[in-house]
Parts: structure tokens; C-alpha cells; sequence
């Protein structure tokens, strides 16, 4: 046994040893020269020896070479608001060594065009006759290869490897490969918004990231495998495509096994003998591999994965290939997507190439494990990758966790660019869609998958049918839809639509949150029911809150926060810097409050399929779009956690039906109990509990619902809740608390005694209008309560600030100035004035009709400094000083104004 024990260590350490030998790491130090006129080719750069070095994997920016920022700098992306470059205010920031732009994350440097990446290298004898690869697991963008002084090819995917076979170039000894990149748009072009290429995210950045290598194999090899779960039979369907470069037919003996990658369990091995034809066409063998009794399935749930090992011998080698995959069927029945089956709602949120260390995409599973289980603490089971695909090391960590993936073929065409004119992007979606498939395709996670993001152009619906018509048929492992966002197309298995959502771009103050008083009744069934298939909420929330400021020295890599720092000073220069991390705080509250309405209307839509939202963290570009409660590097802020978030977006959620939250002592509470449950399995014997208690937790009132069986479902009914509320003799706000076993979620209300008829005004002075008497009053000493009436400030005053109950929407810089303006409340609860009013320091609904009928009123005006009972958060663009209610000495007299009417 010991003998037998040693054997198979020597075989297992002769193998590494031969895999280390057929593979040269190309990473490390490069030379580099930038091409700035275009002249590297004719001058035939490939030729000659550069000096100057760069490391790679990694960007220009990152080994310091690139152009200063500066007023000329030329963008990738739109600029809406294009006050930086106009106004005074911004003006300091146009200077020459205090560039600073507001609108999205600055880099360092910046290089645009072209850079020739060059290294010489030494193939080993061993390596004659071998068929040799280059591996470029993630360049950007354009990349033409020259061995020595032979031009080798271009590759443009923006998604995918660069591979270039290279037997036939590259032979034992010493030679110069020269890579030459190119960032810019040129005859294919995406969209300057697409996250692929913009430099709202990640950078329009030049260079090679991930792995770059060297690779030799036997000349008749594996070239690609794809593998077709069949859930029903137990079996998997193997593709395998193979090619032959030796020029002989060859006999050839083709192995395949399957392990499970938690327990190292291994099926039967299926072997396939053929003979191999040369050529350079390739040649595909399927095969159907039985996978055994009861194969464990993949979902979010249990992420059960299998590794695939795949061995092809001929008397050139062994040419081996491990493949990971997952037993599990995505699809769609009505109205809902199923796994394995199995109904699910999908709880997502964008990842549209945010990363400030570096510029680009991580190519390491372990940050993408810290990104997917963040998101994964937060309730959610899905990511929609915007405008952009992901490198392998996205969907290995998705995998892992039981993810699902909506990949998108890095384009966004809008803005200039537009798909079914005929243009060459239209050819380049085909191509990107293929690459990405025959990449990412055995991966489990990678679960659905659209053209790109809101597309442009007269023929877009026509050309989206034919493509999906096209990859639905080529490619059954995933569901397919034509634009993220639209159009509505006859072809797709879903629809990605923003309808849905309570606040709309261009709304303002006309949506639901803004006009409506609080409630939870409202859905979107009318929505729903228009459409037949799968309906997913399109970019929902986009919910603002104040910066965080002390986040800035996390950017300590190429991309920097001088967006912050312009906001910070702005902020202090009103005198109001010391609120920074009160604003950040209260208005995060609001944020969180605005999405759980959101996520909540959606879970109680029956028949939705899904939402997703922008965003679990913030978007740094397009003017500044901190709609996160997590920042870009997705980490807490600290005003809600994972496990508060996860009360209202999880697997199960109870929900109510309220027709309103604020009460009078002479009402009855009533709410409607319902749940939305998506989980493993139907809930047979649930504990069904509420309570109401008050802010100190005193209980109220509390009781149990008869156990029922819970499907798979949303709009499931548990019962009624109605309490009496004579009882109460003073104002509180009260708590009710849902839990279905270990799920809990709760509401807050309010309930007042009755209004009397004629308001006790005591000594005190109440007005609409400063008007002779008023000020008789004040002159006199007297007590003054100046309630503003709606729409009678001056524009000087505040009158032009529109402000609503909800956050900002995505932001004003981009928007153009939608309504709202403002970000809530600041307030001491403790503070007297609000004796009667109880309150949080933040915005609550109780708020909403203040916030409804309110006006925020400019502090900057006044000459001695005045600090409002009641603040409101202006937006970080301006950083005035607002009030909604404060109080003065005038004269001998007092006065409250309000700005609520």
C-alpha cells in the first residue's frame, strides 16, 4: 500500500510538473511605447526595441504613464450638465493643478489611442510541434498581435479572452511578441455610456489585466466544450469540439468524468474513440453523459457543482480539459421563472463595472465572493451586469454562492450609437453573443442574458426578434430578452421593463411616493397584466443620499473622489461642514425607507417576476449617483445593515396592506397580513405571529395567525389585524412587526387624539402672511407661529427648491434638475417645539405631509446665524443651509416660521 501510495505521488507530481512546463506566465515587466500619432505601424514599431517598462496585468494608469487631467481632457461618456466647463462656482476647479471634475470619479492619468505592449520570450524545444496559444484574459480594448515581424490578427471583444494560435509563428527559441492596444471608439461603437467602455464606472482604460500567458498543447487538441444539463433524464449533453493540426488523420480516444466538486465523488468515465481528420475545420463530438441516480442540483439555495474532466489522447498527447458546471434548468412557466422546476423571484441589483482601486475589473474570485456575498447579505439572488460582461472570475463566485446572472454584450447603444441600421455594431453583437456564450456558457449562474442596455435606432425591435430568435435557439441553457429596459418584443422569454417602480424618470413630484399619503396598498398588477411572460422591474429605486465624506481616503488607487472634495468645501463654505456626517445618516435614512417602499410594492405585485434595482451601492458617474447604501467598494455606511435591509428583500417577506399610516384615537388600525415566499420548499406548519409595540418597546397589543400552508407565491393571505386605538391618549408612534418563523418585517404609524374643532392658539400669534398685524404683535413681544403658504417664497428665499417627501432621484446634475431637490429632514426630536410630534431625527412618514405642503426656506440669507429646528438636506450640488421650520428673536418678540402650510 505504501509502495502503491508513493507511485501515485510521483505520477501526481510528474504531471504538475508537466503542466508547469507547457505554460510560460507571461505577467511582469513589459516594455511600452505610446503610439499617439497612429504611427507604430507604419513605422513598423514591431521591429523595434522599446525602453521604457510597465507591469503587467494592469493599466497605463496604473504605471503612471498617461496625460495630466486637465479642461482639454476628452471624456468617454456623456456630460449632461456641463456647468463645470461654465460656471463661477467651479471655476477654482478649472485651474491648472486644482482640476477637479464633479461628475464622476477622476483618474490620475488619462491615455486615449493606441499603446504597444512588447516582450521577448524564449520557447522551449520542447514546445516544437505543439500547438501554442496566447492568452489575454482581459484587454482593453482592441488588441493586433505581431510575432517578431509578422502581423498575427485583431480581437476586439470587450467581454471575452484575446486568444491567437500561434503554432505556426512561434518555434524553440528567442522572439519579440508585440501587442498593440487601442481604447478608443472607433468603427464599432457601443455607446459612450456603455459600462464596457465609459468613464462614468470603471474608466475608459488601456492595458491587459487578468492572465496573460503562454499555453502549448498537442497539435490534435480540445478546442471548446459545452455542456447541456438535462435535469429530467440525469444527463448531461456534451459538445465537444475538437481540432487536428498535424496534418494526418489520427486515431483518437476521447475520456469524460464527472466529479462532484463538494464531496470529490466521480461518476462512471464514458470513453469515445473516433479518428480525427486534419484540417482546420473543426470537428464536434456530442456525447450524452449519465450523471448518476439523484444528481445533486444547482440553485441559490444549494449551489451543487460538477467538474468535468475531459481527457483527449492521440499519439500527439493528452490534451486535457475540467470544465465546472451545474445540474440545474432555468426557465420560464407564464409568468414566472422557474428553477429546476421550482418558482423563484428575482431580488437583484445592477453591477454596472464599478471598481476605484484600479480602474478596471477585478479578474480575482475573491473579490468578487466579497461583492456576491455582500449582496447575498442583503437579501438578493441576482445581479444584472449593465452593458457589460464580467470576467471569468464573476461567474466561478456566483457559482459558488448560488447566484444568478443577467449578462449583457457590453453595449449600450443610445447616444449616438443605435442596432438595426446596419451599422457594424449590428455584425458585433452576433460576434460578442457567441464569445460570451462559448466562454461563460457551462457556468450555472449565467442564468439569463440580453443584448445590452435601453438601445436606440428605428429597426431596434426587428433586429432585437432576430437576435434573440437566433440565440434561443443556438444556446437553450438561459433565458434570453432583447434590451434591458426596452423594447417589448415578441421573440424574448422575459421583459425587462421600468414601469414598474414608484418614482419615474422626468416624475418629479408626480409619483406615487411624492403623491400619494402613506399607505402600503398600492401594486403593479395593471402593469403586470399587459404583458404575458416574466416581468422584471427595470432599474428601480435610484434613491440618493448624502455623500460620505470620509470615505475619500478609501481612493487611494487610480481613481480619485475629487467629486467629494468639491462637495465637502461647497459644504463647508455654507457653514454647515459639521452636519456632514448628520446629513449622510439622516438622509441614508430616508434612502433606506424610499427602497423598502419599492422593493415591497414590487413583492406584493402577484404574478412580478422580479426587480432590479440601481443600486445596493452607489454609482460614481453620471453626475454623482450615490444611491447605494453601500459605497463603491460595497461596505456599510452605517445607517442600515444587512440584516435590517434583509427584513423586507429576502426569501420571505411578510408583508401588510395598510390603507394608511396615520391615525386618530377615535380609528381602528386595520391591516391586511400577506407574504411573498420564494424559499427552498412550501412552508407547511408556519409560525405566524405580530405584535405592536411603541418606540420604547412597550407591547400594545400582539397575536397569532391560524398555521396555513404557504406556497411558492406572493399575495398569499395570513389575516386581518384590527386594534382599537381609543385607548391611546397622547401621540405615539408604534411599531408592527409580521414574522413567519424566522422572518420578520415591520411598519411604523402614528396615532394622534382628535383634532378639536378651534385650535387652542393660547397667547400665540398664528399667520399664513407677515402682515401689519403680525408684525404689531412682534413689536409688542408678543408670540408669533408664521405657517408659509405653499408657493409664496421668493426664488431668493428658497422658493425655486422643489422639495417632496422621497430622495433625490438618481441626481439633479443629470436629470437636469428633477424634482425632488432635497434629501429630508434633520431634526432634534427632543427639541420642544416637537412635543405632540413624535420623531426620529430623520425623515418618517409621519413627515409626508409637511414635506407635501412644504417650502424649503434659504439660512444663508440671514445676516445673524440661525439654527433650524427642523433642517431640510439640500442636495450636495448646492449645499445651501435650508430650514422647514425655525425660530427667531425679533425684536422683542418671538417667532416660529414654518415652511409647511
Amino acid at each position: 500500500m505504501r509502495k502503491l501510495s508513493g507511485l501515485l505521488l510521483i505520477l501526481a507530481l510528474a504531471s504538475c510538473k508537466q503542466e508547469k512546463e507547457l505554460y510560460i506566465d507571461l505577467s511582469g515587466a513589459w516594455t511600452v511605447n505610446l503610439d499617439r500619432e497612429d504611427q507604430g505601424v507604419t513605422e513598423q514599431w514591431f521591429n523595434t526595441l522599446f525602453t521604457e517598462t510597465v507591469a503587467l496585468p494592469g493599466s497605463l494608469v496604473e504605471n503612471g504613464m498617461g496625460d495630466d487631467i486637465s479642461l482639454s481632457s476628452h471624456w468617454t461618456g456623456q456630460i449632461v450638465d456641463s456647468s463645470w466647463y461654465l460656471a463661477e462656482k467651479y471655476a477654482r476647479y478649472r485651474e491648472e493643478g486644482n482640476i477637479k471634475i464633479p461628475f464622476w470619479l477622476q483618474p490620475e492619468l488619462k491615455y486615449l489611442g493606441a499603446a504597444w505592449f512588447q516582450k521577448e520570450v524564449m520557447i522551449p524545444e520542447n514546445w516544437s510541434n505543439k500547438n501554442i496559444v496566447l492568452h489575454l484574459e482581459r484587454p482593453h480594448w482592441e488588441t493586433r498581435l505581431w510575432i517578431d515581424d509578422q502581423e498575427i490578427g485583431m480581437q476586439n471583444s470587450l467581454s471575452t479572452p484575446h486568444t491567437y494560435n500561434l503554432n505556426a509563428y512561434l518555434k524553440p527559441g528567442k522572439h519579440i511578441i508585440s501587442i498593440r492596444v487601442d481604447n478608443r471608439i472607433k468603427e464599432i461603437n457601443p455607446g459612450i455610456n456603455s459600462h464596457s467602455v465609459a468613464d462614468h464606472t470603471q474608466s475608459n482604460w488601456n492595458g491587459l489585466v487578468g492572465e496573460i500567458s503562454l499555453q502549448a498543447r498537442p497539435l490534435a487538441f480540445i478546442e471548446t466544450v459545452a455542456l447541456f444539463p438535462d435535469v429530467e433524464n440525469g444527463v448531461v449533453k456534451a459538445e465537444v469540439k475538437v481540432r487536428n493540426y498535424t496534418g494526418t488523420t489520427r486515431p483518437c480516444t476521447l475520456k469524460l468524468q464527472s466529479m462532484a466538486v463538494g464531496t470529490g465523488e466521480k461518476q462512471e468515465k464514458v470513453v469515445h474513440e473516433f479518428s480525427m481528420k486534419d484540417g482546420e475545420d473543426v470537428e464536434t463530438i456530442e456525447i450524452s453523459y449519465p450523471m448518476g441516480e439523484s444528481p445533486a442540483l444547482w440553485d441559490e439555495f444549494n449551489p451543487n457543482l460538477y467538474q468535468m474532466d475531459l481527457e483527449l489522447k492521440s499519439d500527439e498527447g493528452v490534451d486535457a480539459k475540467q470544465v465546472q458546471f451545474g445540474m440545474r434548468e432555468f426557465k420560464t412557466e407564464g409568468l414566472r421563472f422557474t428553477i429546476n422546476g421550482r418558482p423563484l423571484f428575482l431580488r437583484g441589483t445592477l453591477e454596472c463595472s464599478i471598481f476605484p482601486k484600479t480602474g478596471y475589473p477585478a479578474t480575482d474570485k475573491e473579490y468578487w465572493l466579497k461583492i456576491l456575498k455582500s449582496a447575498k447579505s442583503h437579501g438578493l439572488n441576482h445581479l444584472r451586469f449593465h452593458s457589460w460582461c464580467p470576467p471569468e472570475a464573476a461567474f466561478e463566485a456566483a457559482d459558488e454562492l448560488g447566484v444568478y446572472l443577467q449578462v449583457e454584450c457590453s453595449s449600450w447603444a443610445n447616444s449616438g450609437a443605435s442596432i438595426g441600421d446596419g451599422k457594424a455594431l449590428d455584425r458585433w453583437l452576433y460576434d460578442e453573443a457567441d464569445y460570451i456564450l462559448e466562454a461563460y456558457g457551462n457556468h450555472p449562474s449565467f442564468c439569463m442574458m440580453a443584448y445590452g442596455n435601453e438601445p436606440a435606432g428605428v429597426n431596434q425591435v426587428q433586429y432585437l426578434n432576430e437576435f434573440v430568435t437566433h440565440f434561443k435557439e443556438k444556446d437553450p441553457r438561459r433565458v434570453y430578452t432583447g434590451g434591458a429596459g426596452w423594447p417589448f418584443i415578441e421573440s424574448a422569454d422575459y421583459l425587462n421593463d421600468p414601469n414598474a417602480r414608484i418614482q419615474h424618470w422626468g416624475e418629479g413630484l408626480r409619483s406615487i411616493i411624492n403623491t400619494s399619503a402613506p399607505q402600503t396598498t398600492f401594486d403593479f398588477r395593471h402593469i403586470i397584466e399587459r404583458v404575458s411572460m416574466p416581468y422584471v422591474s427595470h432599474e428601480i429605486g435610484q434613491w440618493c443620499v448624502y455623500p460620505n465624506f470620509k470615505e475619500i481616503e478609501k481612493y487611494d488607487g487610480v481613481l480619485k473622489a475629487k467629486n467629494f472634495e468639491i462637495f465637502m468645501e461647497s459644504l463647508e463654505e455654507s457653514g454647515i461642514g459639521h452636519l456632514a456626517d448628520s446629513f449622510l445618516l439622516a438622509s441614508g435614512k430616508l434612502q433606506a425607507l424610499c427602497y423598502k417602499a419599492d422593493i415591497e410594492a414590487a413583492l406584493r405585485t402577484p404574478g412580478m417576476a422580479g426587480f432590479q434595482l440601481l443600486d445596493l451601492h452607489d454609482f460614481p458617474g453620471q453626475g454623482t449617483a450615490l444611491v447605494g447604501v453601500l459605497d463603491p467598494f460595497w461596505e456599510e455606511k452605517g445607517y442600515i445593515s444587512p440584516e435590517e435591509y434583509s427584513r423586507f428583500c429576502n426569501e420571505t417577506v411578510p408583508l401588510v396592506r395598510m390603507e394608511k399610516r396615520v391615525f386618530s384615537t377615535g380609528e381602528t388600525f386595520e391591516a391586511k397580513v400577506e407574504v411573498a415566499h420564494f424559499g427552498s420548499e412550501i412552508l407547511s406548519d408556519p409560525d405566524i405571529r405580530w405584535k405592536v409595540s411603541t418606540q420604547w418597546d412597550t407591547l400594545i397589543a400582539e397575536g397569532s395567525f391560524e398555521k396555513k400552508e404557504i406556497l411558492l407565491d406572493n399575495e398569499q393571505d395570513l389575516g386581518s389585524i384590527h386594534i382599537p386605538l381609543d385607548h391611546i391618549l397622547y401621540p405615539l408612534q408604534l411599531t408592527l412587526e409580521v414574522s413567519v418563523n424566522q422572518f420578520s418585517n415591520s411598519w411604523d404609524f402614528w396615532v394622534y387624539p382628535e383634532v378639536k374643532a378651534e385650535l387652542d392658539k393660547g397667547d400665540v400669534h398664528v399667520t399664513g402672511v407677515l402682515d401689519q398685524a403680525t408684525q404689531k404683535v412682534l413689536n409688542d413681544g408678543g408670540k408669533v407661529l408664521w405657517a408659509l403658504q405653499k408657493n409664496t417664497l421668493s426664488a431668493a428665499s428658497g422658493g425655486d427648491i422643489e422639495i417632496g417627501f422621497s430622495s433625490i432621484f438618481w441626481n439633479t446634475a443629470w436629470t437636469s434638475g428633477q424634482a425632488p431637490h432635497t434629501l429630508g429632514i434633520l431634526c432634534d426630536p427632543e427639541h420642544p417645539a416637537l412635543t405632540g410630534f413624535p420623531s426620529e431625527y430623520h425623515s418618517n412618514w409621519q413627515w409626508w405631509d409637511a414635506m407635501h405642503h412644504g417650502q424649503a426656506i434659504i439660512m444663508n440669507n440671514f445676516e445673524n446665524k440661525i439654527e433650524p429646528l427642523v433642517r431640510i438636506i439640500d442636495d450636495w450640488f448646492e449645499n445651501r443651509s435650508l430650514g422647514l421650520i425655525f425660530e427667531a428673536q425679533v425684536g422683542e418678540g418671538k417667532i416660529i416660521v414654518s415652511g409647511a402650510d
